[in-house]
C-alpha cells in the first residue's frame, strides 16, 4: 500500500489509558466490565499497552528493512522471558500511569501482573542468557531478530503426591497471548526422511514428508528507547489438516493422525528421550526450528538486497547451544540445492555467518546424534555433514601430518560410540567464533574439551561472560532496592550496572546502609518472611 493513510497514536496519559483499557475489555475481549474476572482486565490492559508498543516496533522493522547494517539473528531452543506486562511498562516508562489508570477504575496492578501466565518458552540458564541477549540487542538499538519454538506446553505443574513429583502439563497459553501476532502469510514448508537421489555431482532429496511451520511474532522492546525487536516463533501445523476420507467412514482418530504427528513436533520444549521415539521427536523438533528460521532468514535477505552474493557481508547467525546446529547443514543444502552455490562457495559463507555459545563441558551432556538416526530422517543434512567432515579432517592431515591420533579426536563423527554426529565439533568446525560463559568455563574449555581445536584454530576462541538485564532482574524484580540506587547513584545503572560500584562511595553512610536494611526487610514482608537475596552495602556491589 503507497497511498498516504492517518491515525491517531495511542497517548500514554493516565485518563487516556483509563480509556483505551475499558475499550480493549468491551470491544477486543468482548466482555461487560460488570463481570469481568480479573484474567480478563489483565488482557484488557495487556492489549492498551501493546497499542503503545507497536507503532515503535513497525517504525524499527521499517528501519531495519531500509539499513544496510548487518542483521543479527539468534536461535535458542528457549527464551526464558518471564511475564511480559511489567517488562513492558518499565521499558515505555508508564508503570505507575497504567498503576494510575487501573486504580481509577478500582484495579490494582500488581494482582493483575500476579495473574499473567509466565511464557512456557524455556526453563533455564539458557533461555535466561537468551532472554537477556534479546532485551540487550533491542535496548543498545542493534537490528536482531530471535528465533524458537512456541510450545503449547513449554514448562511443566509441579505438584507433591506422597513426596514426590508429580508432572503434569502447564497449558500456558490457556487465555491466549495477547503479545504475539499471528502471522498467517509466513509459513515454510518443513521436511524430513525421504532419500537422495544422486544426478551426477548434484543430490536431490525426495519423497519427504512435510509439515508448516508458522509465524508467531512478539515485540522485544527496548528499554527507554524507540529501538524494539522482534522475537519470532514457529509453531508447528500439519499439511493436511483432516483425511476426510477416513471421517466420512468413521475410523475419526486415523482421520486426524497425521495432524496429531506433525503438530507433536511443538507440543512441548524437550521431549523425554528415554525411548526411540522421543529422541527422534527431539531430532525433529531441532531441525524445525533451523529449518523455518534459515528459510526465513534468507528470504528476508533477498527482500531486502534481491541477492544472495552478499549473504556473508549482511546477516550474522548465533547458535545458543548445539540444539541449532543443524541449521549449518541446512543453510549449505538450500544454497547448493536451491540456490545454485558451489560446495566451496556455500561453504565459505557458513564459516563468515554463524557463531556458537558453549554451555557444557561435560562431555556425557554433549548432544551426538546416531548416525543411523540422522540418515533416516534428515539423509541430505548427513551427506553435508559428512563432507564437511572429509573436507575438514583433509585439511587437517595436511596441517598436522604426523599427528594421527589428531584426526580421531578431532572428527565430528565419533567413530568410538557407535557413529555418531558430535554437534558441538560441527558447530566450533564451521563457526568463526566459539564463547564459553564466563572467563573460567571459556578457559576450561580451550584447556579440556575443545584444546585440540584450540591449537588448530587459536583465534577462534573467546569469552563472553553470561549477564543478566539489570531492568528485570534488579529494577523489577527489587522495586524497594532500585529505589535506594537511584537516590544514591542515578538511574544510569539501569543500561549500565558497571555504575553499581558508585555505591562503595557509599558504604559508611549510616543513612544509606539502614535504606538498604529497610529495602531489605520490605522484602522479606513481601516474600512472606523468606530470604531476600539482596545484600547489605558493606559487601560487593
Amino acid at each position: 500500500m503507497n497511498a498516504p493513510f492517518t491515525y491517531a497514536s495511542p497517548t500514554l496519559s493516565v485518563e487516556a489509558l483509563k480509556h483505551s483499557i475499558a475499550y480493549k475489555l468491551m470491544f477486543t475481549i468482548g466482555k461487560d466490565p460488570v463481570i469481568a474476572n480479573k484474567h480478563e482486565w489483565l488482557n484488557a490492559t495487556l492489549f492498551a499497552v501493546r497499542d503503545r508498543l507497536v507503532e515503535r516496533w513497525l517504525r524499527s522493522n521499517r528501519a531495519q528493512l531500509s539499513q544496510e547494517t548487518r542483521q543479527v539473528y539468534y536461535l535458542s531452543m528457549e527464551f526464558l522471558i518471564g511475564r511480559t506486562l511489567s517488562n513492558a511498562l518499565l521499558s515505555l516508562g508508564i508503570y505507575d500511569d497504567v498503576k494510575g489508570a487501573l486504580e481509577a477504575m478500582g484495579l490494582d496492578l500488581e494482582e493483575l501482573i500476579d495473574e499473567e501466565n509466565d511464557p512456557g518458552l524455556g526453563n533455564g540458564g539458557l533461555g535466561r542468557l537468551a532472554a537477556c541477549f534479546l532485551d540487550s540487542l533491542a535496548t543498545l538499538g542493534l537490528p536482531g531478530r530471535g528465533y524458537g519454538i512456541r510450545y503449547d506446553y513449554g514448562m511443566f505443574k509441579q505438584n507433591i503426591v506422597d513426596g514426590r513429583q508429580k508432572e503434569s502439563p502447564d497449558y500456558w497459553l490457556e487465555y491466549g497471548n495477547p503479545w504475539e501476532f499471528k502471522r498467517h502469510n509466513t509459513r515454510y514448508k518443513v521436511l524430513f526422511g525421504g532419500r537422495i537421489q544422486q544426478e551426477g555431482k548434484k543430490a536431490r532429496w525426495i519423497e519427504t514428508e512435510e509439515i508448516l511451520a508458522v509465524a508467531y511474532d512478539q515485540i522485544i522492546p527496548g528499554y527507554d528507547t524507540d529501538a524494539t525487536n522482534t522475537l519470532r516463533l514457529w509453531n508447528a501445523q500439519a499439511s493436511s489438516e483432516i483425511n476426510l476420507g477416513k471421517f466420512n467412514q468413521g475410523d475419526y482418530f486415523a482421520a486426524v493422525e497425521d495432524k496429531n504427528h506433525s503438530e507433536n513436533v511443538s507440543r512441548v520444549l524437550y521431549p523425554d528421550d528415554s525411548t526411540y521415539s522421543g529422541r527422534e521427536l527431539r531430532l525433529r523438533q531441532e531441525y524445525f526450528l533451523v529449518s523455518a528460521t534459515v528459510q526465513d532468514i534468507l528470504h528476508r535477505h533477498y527482500q531486502l538486497h534481491k541477492t544472495y552474493e552478499n549473504l556473508a557481508d549482511k546477516i550474522a547467525i548465533h547458535l545458543n547451544d548445539t540444539h541449532p546446529v543443524l541449521s549449518i547443514p541446512e543453510l549449505m543444502r538450500l544454497l547448493i540445492d536451491e540456490h545454485k552455490f558451489s560446495w566451496d562457495d556455500a561453504f565459505e559463507v557458513c564459516c563468515q555467518v554463524f557463531s556458537y555459545t558453549n554451555h557444557t563441558l561435560m562431555s556425557e551432556a554433549l548432544e551426538t546424534w546416531p548416525v543411523d538416526m540422522l540418515g533416516k530422517i534428515l539423509p541430505r543434512h548427513l551427506q553435508i555433514i559428512f563432507e564437511i567432515n572429509d573436507y575438514f579432517l583433509k585439511t587437517l592431515q595436511e596441517q598436522y601430518p604426523n599427528d594421527t591420533s589428531l584426526l580421531g579426536r578431532a572428527s565430528i563423527i565419533d567413530e568410538s560410540n557407535g557413529r555418531r554426529v558430535r554437534m558441538a565439533w560441527l558447530a566450533v568446525v564451521v563457526s568463526h567464533k566459539v564463547n564459553g560463559v564466563s572467563e573460567l568455563h571459556s578457559n576450561l574449555m580451550v584447556q579440556s574439551l575443545f584444546a585440540d581445536f584450540a591449537k588448530i584454530f587459536p583465534t577462534r576462541f573467546c569469552n563472553v561472560t553470561n549477564g543478566v538485564t539489570p531492568r528485570r532482574w534488579l529494577a523489577l524484580a527489587n522495586p524497594p532496592l532500585s529505589d535506594v540506587l537511584d537516590e544514591n547513584i542515578g538511574r544510569t545503572w539501569r543500561t549500565d550496572l558497571s555504575q553499581l560500584s558508585e555505591l562503595k562511595q557509599h558504604c559508611d553512610y549510616p543513612l544509606v546502609n539502614h535504606a538498604v536494611r529497610q529495602a531489605k526487610l520490605e522484602n522479606k514482608k513481601t516474600a512472606g518472611g523468606s530470604d531476600s537475596a539482596t545484600t547489605e552495602c558493606g559487601g560487593e556491589p
